[in-house]
């Protein structure tokens, strides 16, 4: 079965930087797009970033771009977010995603700017 997990948040000062990754399994990972989203409290899911299959093309939402990079890792099946110039509105909890005929979403890992 398909399954898409996320490490690596925590709490992070204005201006620091966190790498998120996401292991994925139960697919042949090389052959979809991935994506990650953002929610946060009492707000509606935001896509943040996309990759094409082969990583040959990345997307952006206008809050992130300049400040966030999405990557991925084939051989390895692992989508990553690199997130640097952290702002106090990037707290949320973040969440890979690929859509194989439905959506699959990963548990998501917190993400907290604060000083």
């Amino acid at each position: 079965q398909v399954q898409l997990v996320e490490s690596g948040g925590g709490l992070v000062q204005p201006g620091g930087s966190l790498r998120l990754p996401c292991a994925a399994s139960g697919f042949i990972f090389s052959n979809y797009g991935m994506r990650w989203y953002r929610q946060a409290p009492g707000k509606e899911r935001e896509l943040v970033a996309t990759i094409t299959s082969a990583g040959g093309t990345t997307n952006y939402a206008d809050s992130v771009k300049g400040r966030f990079t999405i990557s991925r890792d084939n051989p390895k099946n692992t989508v990553y977010l690199q997130m640097n110039s952290l702002k106090p509105e990037d707290t949320a909890m973040y969440y890979c995603n690929t859509r194989i005929i439905r959506n699959y979403w990963g548990q998501g890992t917190q993400v907290t700017v604060s000083s």
